[in-house]
């Protein structure tokens, strides 16, 4: 145990580095590359009732601030997730804190999985993907972008569960405290903040989209000041816990969300590049030990400079 260590949803991570969700599979996936016992906590892929092949290839495309991607949440379903990956996460790791990432088109899908998955081993709680810009629900908006729907989603899985639920939410959404405020009233423990935005790529020098799908979402450095706004404004409606997402690169990245008031930090797009990232992003955060580090966080002098793509230094 380090002075990294973090009390929070009812358990202690040993220090406040996840890896955000649809960017670590099922942690299985990196088993041989990345010390998984190093890690504060993990998020998983989002689990769906039915197995789903994900949207048409290309999914990921790069650009200079970052990327965009339209994976489209596939996954093996919540049979087989129920049946396999969380039997392998209860085999395997001993230390990191793991959410599973729940998706659904619904209130009824998002209740449904949680039950299915509810009295299995092998991870902490849920995290409610509520704001995915890549898996429309036929002509409707993400749920996180009205309080309404966001709060049926929550209100639908509060009863269902005594795990901690992390609701996750949009950065564009037009009224985000209002949001805030909904899923903390329907029994949210915490909120992830925040997603990827929607955005449009078009292969150079053509109209036509890098992307199979078409948009997809923009994560990666341009997404940070938008997240990080996001944690700020949060912040100020609900007094619940925040794990802060957003194109972290870097310790000081880290320690930007935790200074607006993030309690824990997930890095995601950082990994492709380097999937190693959230680990150097622990090493560096030790430089930040002895007191929280919301009381030691200096924004404007961050750690390591990073460039504007998606690779940190070193």
């Amino acid at each position: 145990m380090t002075d990294l260590a973090r009390s929070v949803f009812g358990a202690t991570f040993q220090n406040p580095v996840l890896l955000a969700a649809g960017t670590c599979g099922f942690a299985q996936e990196l088993d041989e590359v990345v010390d998984l016992e190093a890690l504060g906590g993990i998020v998983t892929k989002s689990v769906t009732l039915e197995p789903r092949q994900g949207n048409p290839p290309p999914r990921l495309a790069e650009f200079p601030g970052g990327m965009v991607n339209s994976v489209g949440l596939a996954n093996p379903g919540v049979d087989a997730v129920r049946a396999e990956k969380l039997p392998w996460l209860h085999r395997n790791l001993r230390r990191p804190r793991v959410f599973v990432s729940v998706a659904g088109h619904a209130p009824e899908e998002f209740g449904e999985i949680v039950t299915r998955l509810d009295d299995g081993e092998g991870f902490l709680g849920f995290e409610l993907n509520l704001s995915c810009p890549n898996d429309a629900r036929r002509s409707a908006l993400p749920f996180a972008l009205d309080p309404a729907e966001a709060a049926a989603v929550v209100g639908r899985v509060r009863p269902l569960t005594r795990r901690p639920l992390l609701a996750k939410m949009a950065p564009n959404a037009p009224g985000l405290a209002a949001v805030a405020r909904a899923v903390a009233d329907a029994g949210a423990d915490g909120l992830t903040v925040a997603n990827t935005v929607p955005g449009y790529l078009p292969l150079p020098g053509k109209g036509a989209p890098a992307l199979g799908a078409g948009g997809g979402g923009v994560s990666g450095p341009l997404l940070r000041p938008l997240a990080i706004r996001a944690v700020r404004e949060v912040r100020e409606a609900v007094d619940l816990p925040l794990v802060g997402v957003g194109g972290i690169c870097t310790a000081g990245h880290a320690v930007e969300y935790l200074a607006a008031g993030a309690s824990l930090v997930q890095i995601g797009t950082a990994s492709f590049a380097d999937p190693r990232a959230a680990l150097r992003v622990i090493k560096d955060l030790e430089r930040w030990s002895g007191l929280p580090l919301h009381e030691k966080a200096d924004p404007k002098a961050p750690i390591h400079s990073s460039p504007a793509g998606l690779a940190p230094d070193g």
